[in-house]
């Protein structure tokens, strides 16, 4: 693991304090790599804090480019940067976080074997997506090859976390998906209030870290439902299909 330095430790001195979390905690978030596919409003929220938070690697993977529409709730990007790549608006920002972080792109939607080997490197995955075909996608491929995913939607005032990890069985996306009785939407048919994907955002974020570290727990087999317009959190457990082609 990195050696924790003095300026080290004054920056994360905060996160250091808590208590399990520690020096420890902190040198493993420094060696770790999270890949985060989707750089709309979940993926701003969830990036910003995992590389102030100290991760050392990050992957971000996008294919679409900065509209005016986004920036409400799509906190990376700027008026500057309409048309660029998100991908690369965020780097850029993000470099402004965390110079340390090393901070990867890659600007386009993959098919399964270019995806698996960047996939495979990664501590934890974050699906910031807006599209339930990419969510099934990284729900397979995941469990397939064990690791450790949060998945987080958001639209209108409401929004969703789930952790699905196939080292410890844990039911996946696809079992949880088949519960869903409403077609699936989209912000732009449907409209979103924008602080509530930094909710979700970042409580992707802090799901991610503790995965790394470790520390906590996490809420595998659950779903956590947020109602930003009565601003409750709800839990609900949720059993495995035992057809599911992914996890059964």
């Amino acid at each position: 693991m990195k050696a924790m330095t003095r300026a080290d430790a004054l920056r994360y001195s905060r996160q250091i304090q808590l208590q399990d979390f520690d020096i420890e905690g902190q040198a493993t978030l420094f060696e770790s790599h999270t890949v985060i596919v989707g750089l709309g409003g979940l993926g701003c929220a969830a990036a910003q804090y995992l590389v102030a938070a100290g991760v050392g690697h990050v992957t971000l993977i996008d294919d679409d480019c900065v509209e005016e529409s986004n920036l409400p709730r799509q906190v990376l990007h700027n008026e500057q940067r309409l048309g660029q790549r998100k991908v690369e608006s965020a780097a850029l920002s993000l470099v402004n976080f965390n110079s340390r972080c090393q901070i990867k792109t890659v600007s386009q939607r993959l098919a399964d074997p270019d995806l698996v080997p960047i996939l495979a490197k990664a501590d934890v995955v974050l699906d910031c997506t807006d599209n339930l075909p990419t969510r099934l996608q990284l729900n397979r491929l995941c469990y397939q090859h064990r690791i450790p995913l949060v998945i987080g939607a958001a639209i209108r005032l409401e929004g969703h976390i789930v952790c699905v990890n196939g080292s410890l069985k844990s039911t996946c996306y696809a079992c949880i998906s088949r519960l869903f009785h409403e077609p699936e939407l989209s912000c732009s048919e449907s409209g979103v209030m924008s602080p509530v994907v930094g909710i979700i955002g970042a409580t992707q974020a802090l799901e991610a870290i503790k995965l790394v570290t470790g520390y906590g727990s996490s809420p595998i087999n659950q779903l956590h439902h947020y109602d930003g317009l009565r601003s409750e959190w709800r839990q609900f457990q949720v059993e495995a299909n035992p057809h599911c082609r992914v996890c059964a």
